[in-house]
């Protein structure tokens, strides 16, 4: 008979739950050893060592003298992930021209669970940001998809996730951001300006499908004091615009 329970507190769902606190451990330095593994999860040293034999017989961790690492295998899961839809290949490409063009910061930007995960990006760390998870109001391209939605589902945003300060620039009254919202709308383009980090601003556009189905977003950022006058206004807007046309254009053909 199965031990798990409704509420989360069966055997294997705690045993899943110790699995992934291993693998969060894991990825946060290149190269952790069972006795740090166990300081940082807060498990014994035989349940720390029980689940790493899994992972490593399993090609999900591999072993280096005393030093655990993520292996690739899990690779294949995150690929799977990020090309899930057809869009998110297409999008690829258009980051790394906006890129290109621009010499900022691109990133393609999509919502699961009321956040915004990185999928593609092009610019410094770049690979160390895929997957990554930010909240949608502190971002222009976070914002872009905020916009897209109704105020029902915005409502339910800010009751599930709140909105929470990060810069004195952060929007954190609902009403202020309905309006930002409401001027995106009208203006066709959202802005960042140092909401989520003091000295970088953004832009952003919604990417949509043929079937006109919100993909997700495309944004360029980079420092404020460029991020000014008809750049942020004008070029960045129109130069996103294209490449979210291009994008909805590549998937009708494809």
């Amino acid at each position: 008979m199965s031990t798990d329970r409704e509420d989360g507190t069966g055997a294997g769902v705690s045993t899943t739950r110790k699995t992934f606190e291993i693998l969060e451990a894991l990825k946060s330095e290149e190269g952790v050893t069972i006795t740090d593994l166990t300081r940082r999860t807060d498990l014994s040293k035989s349940t720390v060592y029980r689940h790493l034999t899994t992972l490593t017989d399993m090609g999900y961790v591999i072993k280096r003298d005393d030093n655990y690492y993520i292996g690739f295998r899990l690779l294949e899961i995150s690929e799977r992930a990020r090309n899930r839809k057809t869009g998110y290949t297409a999008a690829k490409r258009k980051v790394f021209e906006l890129g290109q063009e621009t010499d900022e910061r691109a990133v393609f930007i999509v919502e699961e669970e009321y956040e915004g995960v990185y999928i593609h990006r092009y610019g410094s760390l770049s690979d160390t940001m895929i997957g990554k998870r930010r909240p949608l109001h502190s971002l222009a391209s976070g914002k872009a998809i905020l916009a897209e939605w109704d105020e029902g589902r915005v409502a339910d945003f800010i009751d599930e996730k709140g909105l929470e300060s990060f810069t004195s620039n952060t929007i954190t009254d609902p009403d202020a951001l309905y309006e930002d919202l409401d001027r995106i709308r009208e203006r066709g383009y959202a802005l960042n300006e140092q909401e989520h980090m003091d000295g970088l601003s953004g832009v952003a556009v919604p990417v949509y499908t043929p079937d006109d189905e919100l993909l997700g977003s495309l944004g360029v950022f980079g420092p404020a004091s460029r991020f000014n006058g008809e750049f942020i206004h004008d070029e960045l807007p129109d130069r996103l615009w294209d490449k979210a046309g291009e994008i909805r254009v590549t998937l009708a053909y494809s």
